[in-house]
């Protein structure tokens, strides 16, 4: 970060005040990773509410190459939009009013609000206070970098939205990504019984050691089949779902008469087809809705305390970066979709 003062006159009297830069990853322009570029842009002193923070590790998802390809379900400005959801650092500064944080703080960025408007791809940002939450006690930055987003998703879609009880059968697709394993993670923890899916065998193998009991591979086996010979005939009660589009009515298919579907991503983008196997309850989910009530944001952050604490929540990352300069090759990993668990770029 750079510095240079700046002179005003109030009143006839001359103040200093700071200008200051500092290196973030943008794009100007819709396309691959290779649109991303990492620039000096200015940083301002935390207003009133805000807190500056600064970056130690960035986790990447799947939301953020999306908006980068303009395929999102908002568009980016541009030219100059950032890009960035979850970061973990260390607070450098709070704006007037903010007395939940102060400098020194190790914190992460809470993936509530729209990108352009925020970004955390960067050495160091200012977000609103509500936008920053404290890491887990005795957590490293970069597990911290990959935790916050993808288990409130886990935790937010699964117990807050699905209901999701012990024993419960409980369907989960795209189990590979982080979403996925932070799923398969606390459906575990809750006593229920994930049947996880992957699209080819590459993946069976890990989601197995990783405790799945049920893997289901698409490509080669017929899923509502085989989701009633695990539940015996029954079909699951929870379907949490990342894909959409057509393949969304096989997940309602697969369901128990009243059970319900969650869809938090759609990784498909062809029109959503729904089962005629009703009743069925289904919810659309959105982490950055959720994660806009405090009161969500304290029951989620004590769901992945306690959980990282026990053991039973452990982040599965698949690999780890070092610095911005590398994020192009982070997002090519992430499209290349033959990782298992989170990418994290240090900064």
């Amino acid at each position: 970060m750079t510095t240079s003062p700046a002179h005003t006159a109030v009143n006839g009297k001359t103040s200093t005040t700071k200008t200051s830069t500092t290196k973030a990853v943008l794009f100007h322009e819709l396309g691959g990773p290779e649109v991303l570029t990492t620039e000096d842009v200015p940083l301002a002193d935390p207003g009133p509410g805000e807190v500056l923070f600064r970056v130690e590790a960035v986790g990447l998802n799947r939301a953020e190459a999306l908006f980068r390809a303009g395929t999102y379900y908002y568009q980016p400005t541009l030219p100059a939009s950032r890009l960035g959801y979850e970061a973990a650092g260390v607070v450098e500064a709070v704006g007037e009013g903010v007395d939940a944080f102060a400098p020194g703080d190790a914190v992460m960025a809470a993936a509530n609000f729209d990108f352009g408007i925020h970004g955390v791809y960067g050495e160091r940002v200012v977000l609103p206070q509500e936008s920053v939450v404290r890491r887990p006690e005795g957590v490293d930055a970069v597990t911290s970098a990959a935790v916050w987003l993808t288990y409130a998703t886990a935790y937010g879609g699964l117990v807050e939205t699905g209901r999701l009880a012990p024993g419960d059968h409980v369907l989960i697709t795209g189990a590979s990504s982080g979403v996925g394993t932070a799923a398969l993670q606390s459906a575990l923890r809750i006593g229920a019984i994930p049947i996880a899916t992957t699209r080819g065998e590459a993946k069976r193998q890990r989601l197995t050691e990783l405790g799945a009991p049920h893997v289901i591979t698409t490509d080669s086996q017929d899923l509502v089949k085989e989701v009633k010979r695990i539940t015996g005939g029954q079909g699951a009660r929870l379907a949490f779902d990342a894909v959409g589009g057509p393949g969304f009515a096989a997940l309602g298919d697969a369901l128990t008469p009243g059970g319900t579907a969650v869809l938090y991503g759609w990784l498909d983008a062809r029109p959503l087809e729904l089962s005629m196997n009703w009743p069925l309850t289904v919810h659309t989910y959105s982490h950055a809705a959720l994660a806009r009530q405090e009161a969500f944001r304290r029951r989620a952050a004590a769901f992945i305390g306690s959980g990282l604490a026990g053991g039973t929540l452990t982040p599965v990352i698949a690999e780890t970066f070092d610095g911005l300069e590398r994020m192009v090759d982070a997002h090519r990993l992430m499209e290349s979709n033959t990782h298992t668990g989170k990418i994290v770029v240090t900064v």
